[in-house]
C-alpha cells in the first residue's frame, strides 16, 4: 500500500525540503546526519500527499492517478482505502517521534504538521462544498472563492511547508518568518493559476494529462476571469455550457475563452505576479532565505508542464 501510494510521483515537495535546507546551510557543510534529516522531512510530506491523495480520490471518484488505477479501485481494496488513509497519516507522526524526539524543534515540526494539514482539509472542504454540493451554480464562482480554495488546499503544503521544514532545521524560529510564509502562499496561487491555465491551454502530449476543468465543473481562474468579463449573452454562454461532459459544450466554452482573450489576461497576470514577488523576495533581510523563494519561483515561472 505504501509503495502503490507514496512512491510514483514527481516527489517535488520532498526533494524541496533538502533544496531548500542547502541553501540555508551551505551544501558544503552538511553532513551526512543533516542530510538524512532533512531528506525523513522531505518523505513525511511526501506521506502528507499520499494521505490526501488516496482520500481525494475517493471523494472525487476519479479513477486514474500517476498514470495507475487509483488506490480505491484496486480489486480486493474498495473502501478499505480510507483506512490506508488514516494509516498514512499516522506514519508521519511517528517517523517524526523516532527521528525529532528529543530535538528542540520536535514539538514545532508536529504543531507545522498538523496546522499545515488543517488547512489543507478546511481548503479541500471548501472545494467540495463549493464545486460539489447541490445544484451547480456558477453565481458561487468569483475570485475570492478560488483564492481562498487555491491558498488552503495547496499552497500550504505543497510551498510553505517544505520552507518551514528547511527553516525548523535550521534552528529558526517560525514566528519570525510571516512574510517568507506570505510569499510562499502567493507561490502557491501563482503556481495552481498557471495549472488551471494549462488544463485548458496546455498540450495533453506535454503535461501528460488531459484536462477535465471544464467538464469537471471546476472553480478554475479561467471561469472566474470570464464571469468577470463577460457581457450578459456571454454569461449566458458559461451557464448553457459549464460542467457539461458533451465535447461541443466543452468546445464551447473555450471559444468563449478564446473570445475573452484570457490567454492575454493570463500573460498579464503572470508578468504582475512575477514582479511582485520578486519585490518582495528581495524585501527580505536574509540573503540565503532569498535564494531558497528565488529558486522556488524560478522552478515554476513560464513552466509548460
Amino acid at each position: 500500500m505504501i509503495d502503490y501510494n507514496v512512491l510514483g510521483g514527481k516527489c517535488n515537495r520532498g526533494l524541496s525540503v533538502v533544496d531548500s535546507y542547502k541553501l540555508l546551510k551551505g551544501a558544503d557543510v552538511l553532513g551526512e546526519e543533516e542530510l538524512f534529516l532533512a531528506s525523513t522531512l522531505g518523505w513525511c510530506i511526501e506521506w502528507l500527499q499520499a494521505y490526501f491523495l488516496v482520500l481525494d480520490d475517493i471523494m472525487d471518484d476519479s479513477h486514474t492517478r500517476r498514470g495507475q488505477p487509483c488506490w480505491f479501485r484496486v480489486p480486493h481494496v474498495g473502501f478499505i482505502a480510507v483506512n490506508d488513509g488514516i494509516i498514512l497519516r499516522n506514519h508521519i507522526s511517528r517517523i517524526l517521534r523516532h527521528q525529532f524526539k528529543g530535538k528542540p524543534y520536535y514539538a514545532d515540526l508536529l504543531d507545522l504538521f498538523n496546522e499545515v494539514e488543517f488547512k489543507t482539509a478546511s481548503g479541500q472542504l471548501l472545494d467540495l462544498i463549493t464545486t460539489h454540493e447541490g445544484e451547480q451554480d456558477l453565481t458561487k464562482y468569483n475570485i475570492t472563492v478560488h483564492r481562498r480554495i487555491v491558498q488552503y488546499k495547496t499552497a500550504y503544503y505543497s510551498f510553505y511547508l517544505p520552507v518551514a521544514c528547511a527553516l525548523l532545521l535550521s534552528g529558526e524560529n517560525l514566528d519570525n518568518y510571516g512574510a517568507v510564509e506570505n510569499i510562499l502562499v502567493e507561490m502557491g496561487t501563482y503556481f495552481q493559476v498557471q495549472d488551471d491555465y494549462l488544463d485548458c491551454y496546455g498540450d495533453p502530449e506535454f503535461i501528460g494529462k488531459i484536462g477535465t476543468d471544464i467538464e469537471d465543473y471546476k472553480c478554475s481562474w479561467l471561469v472566474v476571469q470570464a464571469l468577470e468579463c463577460a457581457d450578459e449573452s456571454q454569461k449566458h454562454i458559461l451557464f448553457e455550457n459549464y460542467g457539461k461532459k458533451d465535447p461541443a459544450c466543452v468546445a464551447k466554452v473555450k471559444n468563449l475563452y478564446k473570445e475573452l482573450n484570457l490567454e492575454a489576461v493570463f500573460q498579464d497576470y503572470e508578468k504582475e505576479s512575477y514582479k511582485k514577488l520578486i519585490a518582495d523576495i528581495e524585501a527580505q533581510p536574509s540573503i540565503a532565505v532569498q535564494s531558497v523563494l528565488k529558486s522556488f519561483l524560478h522552478k515554476i515561472y513560464k513552466r509548460q508542464k
